[in-house]
């Protein structure tokens, strides 16, 4: 059995990624993004836990 390589994603273009309250400081969210389609960092309204609110979120490549 043959596979065809062409229409088989590629794994290096994602990045596991952790997102970080602004506030507090604690890792609460862990997802991925595509290095090609967003090449700036993410930054979303997230709920925190800690906070017990809806603060900004930001991304780090740092995973705990």
């Amino acid at each position: 059995m043959q596979y065809n390589t062409t229409t088989m994603a590629k794994k290096e273009q994602r990045l596991l990624i952790g997102l970080v309250c602004s506030v507090c400081k604690a890792t609460n969210y862990v997802t991925m993004r595509n290095k090609i389609n967003t090449p700036e960092k993410i930054h979303l309204m997230k709920y925190c836990r800690h906070c017990k609110k809806h603060t900004d979120h930001k991304e780090t490549s740092k995973l705990d």
